[in-house]
């Protein structure tokens, strides 16, 4: 087994997300042969002892899991909620298992957020260099017109900003289909407000070529192998 560094060792045998396990290797909570470590520290899995708070952290013989959830409206996408709000993780029901969501889906979104324990695939997934596109069907007060659709494909700046262009097809006179390469916070709710459109309803249908398909809302399943396959990106697959 190759080496890796703690933090990432950490992620992997799903204790913590990759920052927060960064953060615990700051505070001293993590101890390597009863050594704290320094942050970037190589391991090798299976023979370093790692304690986290004093308890014993082993390598997963198990699978990673991997999950598509349709979110509702009014859930948060985080594994936790400072506030006390219904969090992505409490709909997925999957004793044993610390499930971390793949990026954000604003509160008032609804649609396809993925849940993994697996943090170099969740890693992978949302760095900026592979630019998974992701697709949204998006509902609209103000009638379509061909000015406003050719607006929001135009090219366009949000706070000095030049975004990566975005793909835009009318679905009907109040509704569009919208996949974009890159995911500025709020982006598609703010491109709407710049050509005077007002969102009614933003659903995420797609997250590169794996769709939410006929999932009910606050429902979850398990992607396939082909899915998760689909998603990795080319060089996460030789890590």
């Amino acid at each position: 087994m190759e080496p890796v560094r703690i933090q990432k060792y950490l992620s992997d045998c799903g204790i913590l997300s990759r920052r927060a396990a960064e953060q615990a290797i700051r505070d001293g909570d993590v101890l390597v042969d009863g050594v704290v470590p320094e942050l970037g520290t190589k391991i090798l899995p299976g023979e370093a002892v790692v304690t986290y708070r004093g308890q014993a952290v082993e390598p997963r013989a198990d699978r990673y899991v991997y999950v598509l959830l349709n979110k509702p409206r009014g859930v948060v996408t985080t594994a936790s909620d400072e506030k006390g709000r219904p969090a992505v993780t409490d709909l997925v029901d999957l004793p044993g298992r610390r499930l971390y969501p793949v990026g954000r889906l604003d509160m008032d979104s609804d649609g396809m957020v993925i849940l993994t324990d697996d943090g170099s695939f969740a890693q992978a997934l949302t760095h900026p260099r592979h630019h998974v596109p992701k697709t949204y069907e998006v509902s609209v007060a103000e009638a379509l017109d061909a000015g406003r659709l050719d607006a929001l494909n135009a090219p366009m700046e949000l706070d000095g900003y030049r975004l990566k262009p975005v793909e835009v097809s009318p679905l009907d006179s109040h509704a569009f289909r919208i996949v974009l390469h890159e995911g500025r916070n709020r982006q598609i709710r703010r491109m709407c407000e710049h050509v005077g459109l007002h969102v009614t309803r933003l659903t995420r249908t797609a997250v590169g070529t794996v769709r939410l398909g006929h999932l009910k809302l606050g429902q979850w399943r398990h992607l396939s192998t082909e899915e998760v396959r689909a998603l990795r990106p080319d060089p996460d697959r030789n890590q």
